[in-house]
């Protein structure tokens, strides 16, 4: 058996070839146009010195080039690295030179910063055509492909093969978290089904499926996020069909389902969810291909959710939970009335547990951290002290435990609370952001927020808040605390707010809680309430 990401794309393409693979935009590619393209791309890159084990970035949008150029680069057995395309120039040299790139690829708009950035390592790049006038140092993409030859004749490869994907996370720099290539497939790429937990054995079992059906998949996030390439592998592996779009806007999405038929639609949270369902309401988009909509990786708060069932009653909402260190950990079915108190209210696979501090499994009504078994990365990428942190051992078992919290409950599903690094402590109380955030979020006048702590002489931290509110509208402190405690204990109520014009995220849509801590430190609140002396809890 191999279970390697490229051999899994090259079942798929011998099994449809004349299929469409990809869509993006105007264009598309078949699964034998996809294979012959990342061929030669990968002769090219192999002619150059890029081999086994060589580390090649992707710095783009989502477009076919960068899908091509990752299995191209799994087909040299390479490592193909994630570069956020967001990046300015200081903190690309920092992922050129961490992640030891020999190789890249980029969009021409960005040549200026990756000239800036490049580091002695990096030998080669390959510059894509995206209709900017950009002077550029470097090989030009159609060129390099027409370089290289078309056949299938590389090396066998390994489901040890190595895949890696950089984390920006919450706080500290990106971090590569290093998997084999069957570890990752199993808890994302359909190794192991999500709802049945049942292991495929037949390395050509999802490329056969593509016999019987194909299923047109449109992961919505940047193809630098695990999710959003997860998804796009697995639409490959099975012979179904994905839709990608360069850059994210609520209309778009919804005119991209129509014109491509587009059957399951991959999220992260709020910071998408809501923009489309405004959007949806207030258009007429023909939404009857849809039958599931998946969030993942982010608050998708109660109340968006209510408004999705209210408006796609027929569709299967589904909320996720995971992470770069752990993959796929659990899944929750969104039905109406669900009481929602925290994040995502899952159902765990068997190979996921939570645990105390002293490493034990805890039970219903407590918080703990979980860790996943079974499938788990090797670590992260020339950090021994992160990854000796990463693991630990219960019952005899190796678990990862990336620092994400979780509350079990009384029917044994889980609620992710969120990542203990940016859990505030009041007063001896710990109060988790994304709770506070989905109760902020159902107050009409508000559209987005992120909760953090900031200094207090009595309680060490007050929780605040930095909201973004909807146009026109200026939610006070007062109304925000009388909303909030209707949905939370009054001790996680937001004691000072900061009122902006936009919250920052990461193009994934992810909070960045670095950005609202330096807005804070940097501006004086909105308003802020007074903490009266031996309070404790408020």
């Amino acid at each position: 058996m191999t279970f390697n990401i490229a051999d899994l794309v090259e079942h798929a393409v011998d099994v449809v070839p004349e299929r469409i693979a990809a869509i993006c935009g105007e264009r598309r590619v078949t699964y034998a146009q996809l294979e012959e393209r990342a061929n030669r791309l990968a002769h090219h890159l192999a002619d150059r010195g890029v081999g086994r084990g060589s580390h090649v970035g992707v710095y783009s949008r989502n477009s076919i080039e960068a899908v091509e150029t990752m299995v191209a680069a799994y087909k040299l057995r390479a490592v193909a690295v994630n570069v956020n395309y967001r990046y300015v120039a200081n903190e690309l040299r920092y992922i050129f030179d961490d992640a030891d790139l020999v190789a890249l690829v980029h969009e021409r708009a960005n040549a200026a910063k990756v000239a800036q950035a490049r580091t002695a390592k990096l030998k080669h790049v390959i510059v894509v055509d995206d209709g900017s006038d950009a002077d550029f140092d470097g090989e030009e993409y159609e060129s390099a492909l027409a370089q290289g030859h078309p056949e299938r004749d590389f090396e066998a490869r390994s489901p040890q093969d190595v895949y890696v994907l950089y984390t920006g996370g919450t706080t500290g720099n990106p971090k590569g978290v290093l998997w084999h290539h069957e570890d990752i497939w199993r808890v994302l790429g359909g190794g192991i089904d999500f709802i049945t937990g049942a292991r495929i054995e037949d390395e050509w079992q999802q490329a056969n499926t593509g016999l019987q059906y194909s299923m047109v998949r449109f992961p919505v996030p940047p193809l630098i996020h695990g999710a959003a390439q997860w998804a796009t592998f697995q639409s490959l592996f099975s012979g179904g069909t994905v839709v990608l779009v360069p850059q994210f806007d609520a209309h778009d999405v919804w005119r991209t389902i129509e014109k491509h038929r587009a059957q399951v639609i991959l999220i992260v949270g709020d910071a998408m969810a809501r923009p489309m369902i405004e959007a949806l309401n207030q258009g007429r988009y023909d939404t009857s291909s849809v039958v599931a909509i998946a969030s993942s990786a982010a608050l998708f708060s109660p109340s968006v959710k209510e408004q999705y069932l209210a408006a796609l009653p027929n569709v299967v909402i589904t909320d996720s939970i995971g992470s770069s260190e752990t993959g796929f950990s659990g899944l929750g079915i969104v039905r109406k009335g669900l009481a929602g108190n925290g994040g995502p209210r899952v159902q765990i696979d068997a190979d996921n547990i939570v645990i105390d501090e002293a490493n034990e499994p805890v039970g219903p009504g407590v918080v703990g951290r979980i860790a996943r078994g079974g499938h788990i990365p090797l670590g992260y990428y020339k950090d021994e002290a992160k990854t000796k942190a990463l693991f630990t051992e219960v019952g005899g078992k190796r678990y990862a435990v990336p620092g994400d919290f979780a509350r079990v409950e009384d029917d044994g599903t889980v609620t992710l609370l969120g990542r203990g690094n940016v859990c505030v402590n009041t007063g001896g109380e710990k109060v988790f952001p994304e709770e506070v955030e989905g109760a902020l979020k159902s107050h009409p006048d508000v559209f987005d927020a992120l909760v953090i702590g900031v200094p207090d002489d009595r309680l060490g931290q007050r929780v605040a808040a930095v909201v973004q509110p909807r146009p026109g509208r200026t939610p006070s402190l007062s109304a925000l605390d009388s909303h909030a405690r209707g949905e939370i204990a009054g001790y996680k109520v937001p004691r000072s707010l900061w009122l902006v014009d936009e919250i920052k995220r990461s193009p994934s849509g992810k909070p960045d809680y670095r950005w609202a801590q330096s807005y804070a430190q940097d501006n004086e609140p909105t308003e802020q309430a007074a903490v009266a002396a031996g309070t404790t809890r408020l």
